[in-house]
């Protein structure tokens, strides 16, 4: 076994450093001149004015541009903009689930990668860099901050695999996901690396209010043995000291992948209404090449299957995490 598949080191963690290099989060608006390289949009006062257009719902009333308004008939909107230091937020789900996988590496050291690469890339650009880490128990939040420090002090929690210190502020994805909305300041880029296991109507909700504000990104991680069983038989999977069976039968099988493209779908449909990034990650893929797609145009659906790479070298040889037998 890998133990690399398995843990999560700082050093490997710090390694990445390196890898995000080209790894690119800034949108299309970029200003050098000044710190955090972002150049946002923003319905407000007090701003310098970028351009006017047509009014939708939800837009704010102060901002309509009258005079336009008047002389064409149809209401429009000024929009503002602001040179300005981005707060790039990582919410990571290390719940219990997150520790699996049959190949690759465990979802939970996945999204660990991930989080350090997008963390090393936002230092990069002059950014702050917060994060919220949290299981079934408990959680905990790093309010954003500059420079090195404050990506080591992430990935220190990181490797921590949770809160330390009895912190139990919040618990569970649901109330992370609500925290979220109250500690992501608007104008965030928010990253929320989880399975999604659980995830209730309130959780909805809370993604719903937090991309009101914030640019948001949902990276799916899943093992390629949730979406589809091995072939008919009976297997026995071990973790540690406990172990399980699986019936394997065709009509089990079935229903397995149903309900997996059900959870994953719903996910994406949430994406979809919410205007947020939808970002599938198997436990095989290069995590550098995820982090890459949050900010790449968007892959049609029948697309994604013929264009997924496999993982980096290191995680290619490694060996069967979950281990089972026929």
């Amino acid at each position: 076994m890998n133990n690399n598949a398995v843990h999560v080191t700082l050093p490997g963690l710090i390694l990445l450093n390196q890898s995000a290099v080209g790894l690119k989060l800034r949108h299309s608006h970029i200003q050098s001149a000044q710190s955090g390289n972002y150049l946002s949009s923003f319905k407000g006062r007090g701003m310098e004015f970028d351009e006017t257009r047509l009014y939708t719902p939800g837009d704010d009333a102060r901002n309509m541009d009258w005079r336009v308004t008047a002389r064409t008939g149809k209401a429009h909107t000024k929009l503002f903009r602001e040179e300005r230091e981005r707060p790039v937020f990582l919410s990571v789900d290390a719940r219990a689930a997150m520790f699996f996988a049959t190949r690759g590496a465990f979802k939970y050291v996945q999204a660990a990668r991930m989080a350090a690469l997008t963390a090393w890339s936002a230092q990069r650009h002059g950014d702050r860099i917060g994060g919220q880490v949290f299981t079934e128990e408990s959680g905990v939040e790093l309010k954003p901050e500059h420079g090195h420090r404050a990506v080591l002090h992430l990935l220190q929690k990181l490797v921590d695999g949770g809160p330390s210190g009895g912190q139990n502020a919040f618990a569970g994805l649901d109330q992370a996901l609500a925290r979220l909305v109250h500690h992501a300041r608007p104008g965030s880029l928010v990253f929320v690396f989880s399975d999604f296991r659980g995830l209730g109507k309130a959780g909805e909700f809370s993604l719903m209010r937090l991309r009101r504000h914030c640019d948001v990104a949902l990276v799916f991680l899943y093992d390629p043995l949730e979406i589809q069983l091995p072939t008919s038989g009976r297997y026995r999977f071990a973790l540690g000291d406990r172990e399980m069976s699986l019936d394997a039968s065709p009509a089990a099988a079935k229903l397995h992948t149903s309900r997996f493209g059900q959870r994953r779908d719903a996910l994406a449909e949430i994406a979809r209404q919410h205007r947020m990034r939808f970002i599938p990650c198997q436990t095989t893929d290069d995590p550098l090449w995820s982090c890459g797609k949050a900010c790449a145009p968007a892959i049609p659906m029948e697309r994604r299957a013929s264009t997924r790479r496999q993982a980096m070298p290191v995680l290619q040889d490694s060996q069967a995490i979950s281990h089972y037998q026929h």
